[in-house]
């Protein structure tokens, strides 16, 4: 409970002291996906970022961008996609839905703009552990995320008073902020470096005693990981909750608030999937008239709605 208040509150610092897209709980394995779940994941605009922006607000599907679907001539997806074709349907008829594709006259689809490539530039990988003393596996996963090196820096956050002993106990290369969640003050206690992400990294996949499972990852496939990963973070961002119905949340729309959810009973940020009538403060009421959406686009360079944007569509019956 302690560690998603401290995750949101740096979420909202970092927004608001960085140029970056913020995401959080954002996988990072590449042959197993689920082997390593990033807690906050921070996109630094690249050159093409204004043209990425303009496509959509949600997170493009990889095998829609890595499709045959061009922006000239249009295609049936289920030749354009290297899958069973009513998987492609879907693909499909999702990019349709959040914009990155359009249906033709007469059947087939094509890609509204071109994808740019470069719209992101480094990938700054966060764990959060407020608490030390209780570092659980956090050895293992920082390892995990040296060893691969998918994001060009790996950093951990706490709150603790970080000792020598602490910076001996993880690698070298990552970084250590000292985080008061209370006033938003960052200390850097020590510098990342640069992990070599255009060269291929070895992935843990798991740990036994006397041996561990690992898996060596190219540089193609480390590129194709981090695009995946930059798209998902922005699409998905970090306000990824619903405000709860108590009368104590309303303080969440309160100027500068950043739309986290701050109970005023408590007096401090709360995980609200844990908000119920099982709480004693809980003061049954609506739901606060938060729009976390605009609360990301008036400090992000996000785009909630891109100029131009191709309206919503379901359906690719056509193709039935």
């Amino acid at each position: 409970m302690r560690e998603f208040p401290f995750e949101l509150a740096l979420c909202a610092h970092l927004e608001a002291t960085e140029d970056w897209v913020v995401g959080r709980q954002i996988g990072g394995g590449v042959r197993a996906p689920a082997n390593r779940i990033l807690d906050v994941v921070c996109v630094e605009p690249g050159p093409a970022f204004d043209a990425r922006a303009a496509l959509t607000p949600e997170t493009i599907p990889d095998p829609a961008i890595e499709s045959d679907v061009g922006v000239g001539r249009a295609r049936d997806p289920r030749e354009a996609f290297d899958c069973h074709p009513e998987r492609a349907r879907g693909l499909a008829d999702r990019a349709v839905d959040i914009g990155f594709f359009e249906r033709a006259v007469g059947g087939g689809v094509r890609r509204v703009a071109r994808y740019p490539d470069e719209w992101f530039g480094r990938l700054v990988g966060i764990e959060n552990k407020p608490d030390l003393d209780s570092p659980g596996d956090l050895d293992l996963q920082l390892r995990k995320d040296a060893s691969l090196g998918v994001v060009d820096e790996v950093v951990l956050a706490t709150e603790s008073y970080v000792t020598g002993a602490h910076l001996n106990r993880i690698p070298e290369a990552v970084g250590v902020w000292r985080f008061d969640s209370e006033t938003g003050d960052r200390e850097v206690v020590r510098e990342a470096e640069p992990l070599p992400v255009s060269e291929p990294g070895v992935e843990l996949l798991a740990e036994r005693p006397l041996r561990a499972d690992v898996a060596l990852v190219t540089a193609d496939e480390k590129a194709r990981q981090r695009r995946r990963m930059a798209e998902r973070a922005y699409g998905k961002g970090w306000r990824t909750y619903d405000l709860p119905g108590c009368a104590e949340m309303e303080s969440a729309t309160r100027e500068g608030s950043d739309g986290l959810p701050f109970c005023a009973w408590k007096g401090r940020v709360v995980n609200p999937a844990a908000c119920g009538p099982e709480c004693p403060g809980h003061d049954p009421a609506d739901p606060p008239d938060v729009d976390l959406a605009s609360a990301r686009e008036g400090r992000t360079p996000w785009v909630a709605d891109p100029e131009g944007r191709a309206r919503r569509q379901s359906g690719l019956d056509r193709f039935g």
